[in-house]
């Protein structure tokens, strides 16, 4: 069986101005990086403005498991079937970070016979977006510690700085630092630390931005932290927004690329979903949508953290609606959350399979919630048995719960036509009954309460005694009426990881909350959550390497 690589590098692919030409994009509306990828222009975006918007396909999955799930894959195999069926399709992807390709989860350009091209550049440093994010992260970092080096004229309080440096990379030795040591010349010391660069609040702001301008705006707003009297201080206090948006000014265009059948991708941002909001950009969804019948794009995880925020925070930025939700399960997958170690998954075990479908029919009742039609999508996997595959089908018929399977990863967007053919039938008919999970209005803890127990199944939360005390500053700050982006391991309904399938009878711990107003959310700390992650015993790069030809190997 080849591997990923192998098949991304066997592809054949077009010129990307073949790929332009056919969205009928004008040599004004994108710019070449190379053969095979692009820059659209920010000025396609407002151009586009009064077209209508093609049908947005939301792809989801049950909980992750170290099984996989694929969920990206069929994303890009679904896109790739609507093609086939005459319909004009465009993906929307988020941008791979290099902490998981380097460490353990892999890359986010989908597999086999259904990814995105080229695969090597998307995974590694692709157009240099997050590099951009990085540099404009740290850059108000450096200008932070400057200013307090020199004279701190706003009384910034260092003990109570919320900016944190930033690194596109897992590595634990940094959640925690001291900066500023080694006398006078070096700095004022005090306590720092990295969050990995996909979950920062600029990668928050840039996917949550329609324009250059609204960039600029949203920047100026980010609170780095607060004065001596508890003031708080932001971006526009020390007068650095427009350098920060002067780097980010090329980063904020959507790029273009493929997928192994030529089917038009748009990839643009990249925020994790378990501690950010795990979604790619307004401006790439919407561009999408404004050149296609269909946009197909993901939201990180399960649904209970992309699609939650994809909803209530995206949607509420973005203005449009979302047609119709797949949500992808497999065997393998299933099976863990019946209680299956994940070294005989091979195994047929439909008892198991009987038991883990708990997980997958919460996920089913919380799309429900938001009142949107929904297809199940079962990605087939070499090891799934007959009996196994028909147990689902037949959970979901006897349920009245659409099904597909699909096999986009060895027949690429073949594999999906069953898929396709049923998703167009869904999107077509909505009714338009959608619901959010909260009023923006409600209280900051009201809000996290729902979220909890409609979402994720709790009985209810409990929060640290700096949780509360937080909740009642941002209120009296007026950050109250804001959306909130919870943070909680995305292998379990609950923010205990070990809990699989459907767990009961449990709370929401609430730790800290942190402010981030540039992006216009309230992020939640659940349970032992970390902004920065490590890595494996054993991380990916161990495999990795290039020849002397320059021709990559081991990346998946």
């Amino acid at each position: 069986m080849k591997t990923d690589i192998e098949i991304a590098q066997e592809a054949k692919l077009v010129p990307i101005g073949e790929i332009a030409k056919d969205l009928q994009l004008t040599e004004a509306d994108w710019e070449p990086y190379g053969h095979t990828k692009a820059k659209l222009s920010e000025k396609l975006f407002k151009k586009l403005q009064d077209k209508p918007d093609g049908k947005v396909i939301l792809v989801t999955s049950i909980n992750p498991t170290p099984a996989g799930e694929g969920k990206s894959t069929v994303t890009v195999g679904l896109g790739q079937a609507l093609n086939k069926l005459n319909k004009k399709a465009i993906i929307a992807l988020r941008e791979p970070s290099l902490g998981p390709v380097m460490g353990m989860k892999g890359g986010a350009a989908g597999g086999g016979y259904s990814q995105v091209l080229p695969m090597e550049d998307i995974n590694l440093h692709f157009t240099g977006d997050l590099h951009a994010i990085t540099s404009a992260n740290n850059a108000l970092s450096a200008i932070i510690d400057n200013h307090i080096h020199r004279g701190n004229e706003l009384n910034i309080d260092p003990r109570r700085l919320e900016w944190k440096r930033v690194m596109d990379m897992n590595d634990r030795s940094l959640r925690q630092i001291v900066v500023g040591l080694g006398g006078p010349l070096r700095g004022v010391p005090r306590e720092d630390g990295f969050t990995i660069t996909v979950a920062s609040e600029i990668m928050a702001i840039l996917c949550l931005s329609t324009s250059l301008g609204d960039l600029k705006q949203r920047i100026s707003r980010i609170v780095i932290g607060f004065t001596y009297k508890e003031e708080p201080i932001t971006v526009k206090d020390l007068k650095i927004e427009g350098a920060l948006t002067l780097l980010l000014k090329d980063a904020i265009k959507p790029n273009l690329v493929q997928t192994t059948e030529n089917t038009p991708a748009i990839i643009h941002g990249g925020p994790f979903a378990n501690i950010a909001h795990g979604c790619n950009s307004i401006m790439a969804t919407k561009t999408a949508a404004k050149l296609g019948d269909y946009v197909v794009t993901e939201a990180g995880f399960g649904a209970d953290l992309g699609v939650e925020k994809f909803l209530n925070i995206k949607s509420r930025a973005g203005g449009f609606d979302t047609a119709a939700v797949v949500i992808v399960a497999t065997v393998r997958a299933l099976k863990m959350h019946g209680g299956v170690d994940k070294n005989n998954l091979s195994v047929e075990n439909v008892e198991a399979l009987k038991n883990g479908m708990s997980n997958l029919k919460k996920h089913i009742e919380t799309i429900e919630q938001f009142g949107l039609p929904y297809i199940v999508a079962i990605n087939k996997f070499p090891t799934d048995t007959e009996a196994e595959i028909d147990f689902i089908k037949t959970w979901c018929e006897t349920n009245g719960i659409e099904v597909a399977l699909t096999d986009v990863w060895a027949q690429g967007g073949e594999g999906g036509i069953e898929l396709a053919e049923k998703v167009i039938i869904k999107a077509d008919s909505n009714q338009g009954n959608f619901n959010y999970t909260y009023d923006v209005n409600e209280s900051i803890e009201s809000k996290i309460r729902l979220v909890a127990q409609k979402v994720y199944g709790a009985d209810d939360i409990e929060l640290s005694q700096k949780a509360k005390k937080q909740l009642v500053f941002f209120e009296k700050q007026g950050w109250g009426k804001l959306p909130i982006c919870m943070a909680k391991t995305q292998y379990s309904l609950s923010d205990d990881p070990t809990l699989l399938g459907r767990p009961k009878g449990f709370t929401v711990s609430i730790r800290e909350l942190h402010a981030s107003i540039g992006a216009g959310f309230i992020v939640v700390l659940t349970g032992d959550m970390m902004t920065m992650p490590g890595l494996p015993k054993n991380p990916a790069a161990y495999n990795m390497d290039v020849t002397d030809e320059g021709k990559i190997i081991g990346l998946f």
